[in-house]
């Protein structure tokens, strides 16, 4: 038979990132991704479309959730093969996967609890997606490869992974079918000029491509001064008594804001002052790059032999233990506050803004994309009060959005990246976007280069001859 491609997820939709390789003699998953979109979280409780003890292995593009965090499950019912990806991947995916599973269990013990209030009965126990257990046995699964290494990763597939700039770790991959075809994965593709990691390296030349989608129908606003904004935020609020306040995501966004945040002391051009990750997730990934020197850019490279490394900053503290968390409150000026979740949704972040976001010498700095209904879009967008815990407060700090944090590649950017491979004798199959940002990346792919492109529908099967 022909080798085929079976779209799992990401397909009309940007998570639960699944693709499926099966030549006949052999059966690959491509990224491993749970749904997080609450009109698709049912698929993450069906059963798969094959039977997870017959595939030879799973490659990771990142380490992100929607390309990770369906492993565990997987595993619950049969996987039990080898799960390649960097190394610097596979270490942030333990660590995304056991928090996951802790989240898991946590939400089916309180619906346990709210149901057994509210006397409600039904037909199915309430039980987590996985556990801690699950997540255990695949992080036991996970296998290093090295950028640019040609590995068998199962008979007549191999598989190399390249540098992609999207976050510590993360790649393209390029696989050789027992046909001779090849097939690119991007992945998510990153950005050119980011601080700490390489910029994206690029395919040259492929049969088949996916492609990822996410801003495929726009361009992101020009930069913002970063370091300029922070500068005058800091330095405003230090003056007026208060403290800084910045919901982020423990996953590159965290350790980003270190980095601006430590050019900027580095300069004196703010005061020092403590600096609090006030995340265990986020301790955990920044230990991860503390570990993996090699994939920094020059620059950063530069402020590591220079002493002035982010990560080491005097006065930063990391915060791992509830006690240590709920002290920051007692700090009523000079201090900067950085927790999850990035959204606003959950974790500590809820409680510094309880002791903050009524004070006007205090601010609150937005560095990353605020999904709407959430409690940090209400608060970025403007509102008057807000209800956090179950109260009422007024919003009277001073609200702060930087732009030019996003990991993500826009449309130009995309088309920059694809912009070595000359032609494609086959197909671009547009993925990893909301239904009409992959339709317009696909229309304006075939535009500017003249490739046979579609946007796969879930469960879609297509024959790579």
């Amino acid at each position: 038979m022909s080798p085929e491609l079976t779209f799992l997820g990401a397909a009309r939709n940007v998570t639960g990132s699944k693709y499926l390789l099966d030549t006949g003699s052999s059966r690959v998953l491509v990224d491993c991704g749970l749904y997080q979109e609450r009109r698709l979280k049912d698929r993450n409780w069906e059963a798969f479309p094959v039977d997870p003890s017959s595939l030879d292995a799973v490659l990771l593009t990142h380490a992100h959730l929607d390309h990770s965090g369906y492993l565990p499950r997987l595993v619950q019912h049969g996987f039990r093969g080898p799960v390649f990806g960097t190394a610097a991947t596979n270490d942030i995916t333990e660590i995304i996967l056991k928090d996951s599973a802790h989240i898991q269990e946590e939400d089916a013990r309180f619906k346990q609890k709210r149901h057994a209030a509210e006397g409600r009965k039904g037909p199915y126990p309430i039980v987590p997606l996985y556990t801690a257990e699950d997540a255990g046995l695949a992080a036991s699964l996970l296998r290093p490869v090295e950028y640019g290494a040609t590995v068998d990763v199962a008979p007549g597939i191999t598989a190399s992974w390249s540098d992609v700039g999207h976050i510590l770790g993360s790649a393209w991959l390029e696989l050789t079918l027992p046909n001779g075809r090849t097939v690119v994965f991007s992945g998510d593709v990153g950005r050119w000029g980011k601080p700490i990691l390489h910029d994206p390296t690029m395919p040259s030349s492929a049969d088949y491509l996916l492609v990822e989608s996410t801003y495929g129908d726009r361009l992101h606003e020009p930069a913002a001064d970063i370091d300029g904004i922070l500068e005058q935020t800091v330095n405003s609020t230090f003056e007026s008594g208060g403290n800084i306040v910045i919901p982020a995501f423990s996953v590159e966004r965290s350790q980003e804001l270190l980095y601006h945040l430590g050019r900027l002391l580095a300069a004196s051009r703010i005061p020092s002052m403590p600096v609090f990750i006030d995340s265990p997730m986020a301790i955990s990934v920044t230990d991860v790059f503390k570990n993996h020197p090699s994939l920094f850019d020059q620059e950063m490279i530069g402020l590591i032999r220079s002493r002035k490394s982010p990560f080491d900053l005097p006065n930063l503290r990391f915060t791992r233990e509830r006690d240590e968390s709920k002290a920051i409150n007692d700090i009523r000026s000079g201090a900067v506050i950085i927790a999850g979740s990035g959204m606003c949704t959950g974790g500590r972040i809820k409680h510094h803004l309880v002791h903050n976001i009524e004070r006007p010498e205090c601010s609150i700095v937005f560095v990353g994309y605020q999904a709407a209904g959430t409690l940090g879009r209400l608060i970025a967008d403007g509102a008057d009060r807000v209800r956090i815990h179950g109260r009422q407060f007024q919003v009277r700090a001073r609200i702060v959005r930087i732009g030019g944090f996003s990991a993500h590649a826009d449309r130009d950017e995309l088309l920059r990246w694809l912009s070595s491979v000359s032609s494609l004798p086959g197909h671009a199959f547009v993925t990893h976007g909301e239904e009409s940002a992959a339709l317009a990346f696909a229309g304006h792919l075939a535009e500017q280069k003249g490739w046979k492109t579609s946007v796969p529908e879930y469960m879609d099967k297509v024959s790579l001859d």
